[in-house]
C-alpha cells in the first residue's frame, strides 16, 4: 500500500511542472490573442527583401483580428477576409488572405515577432536570403 501511495505521489509531483508549463503557455496565448483582437491595426512599415519600401501601398488600410482566427482588411468600404494564427513558443504570427491582391497579399507569410508592445509589433519573414520587414501599430 505504501509503495502504491508513494508511486501516485511521485507521479503527481512529476506531472506538476508539465501542467504548469501548459497553463503558463495558455495564459501567454490568451494575452496575445487579447492584445491582437482588441482594436484595429495599420501597417506603419513594410520593406521587402530587396529593401524596397512598400509602406505607402498600405495607406488607408486597417485590420481587425478576431478570436476565431479570422482577420478582416478594410479600405474605403472594400473588405478582404483572411485568417491568422499565433504560435507563442515560436513568437510568430501567420496570416493568410487567399483571395487578396497587392498589397494585402504581401502579408501572406509566417512572421517572427522581433519586438512588441501593447500598441505596436515589429516582425520579419525570410525571403530569398533576406527578410521582409513589417511594422504594425494600433489605430
Amino acid at each position: 500500500m505504501k509503495k502504491t501511495t508513494l508511486c501516485i505521489v511521485y507521479f503527481l509531483l512529476l506531472s506538476i511542472p508539465f501542467s504548469c508549463k501548459k497553463f503558463i503557455q495558455q495564459q501567454e496565448k490568451n494575452a496575445l490573442v487579447d492584445l491582437v483582437t482588441n482594436g484595429t491595426w495599420r501597417v506603419t512599415g513594410y520593406t521587402d527583401y530587396q529593401a524596397v519600401n512598400l509602406t505607402d501601398s498600405f495607406s488607408g488600410y486597417s485590420f481587425q483580428f478576431y478570436e476565431n482566427g479570422t482577420v478582416l482588411s478594410m479600405k474605403s468600404n472594400v473588405q478582404t477576409n483572411g485568417t491568422w494564427t499565433a504560435d507563442v513558443d515560436k513568437r510568430s504570427i501567420t496570416s493568410n488572405f487567399p483571395s487578396a491582391s497587392f498589397p494585402i497579399n504581401l502579408l501572406n507569410f509566417t512572421w517572427t515577432v522581433t519586438d512588441s508592445y501593447s500598441d505596436s509589433v515589429a516582425a520579419r519573414t525570410p525571403v530569398e536570403n533576406a527578410y521582409n520587414i513589417l511594422n504594425l501599430h494600433k489605430n
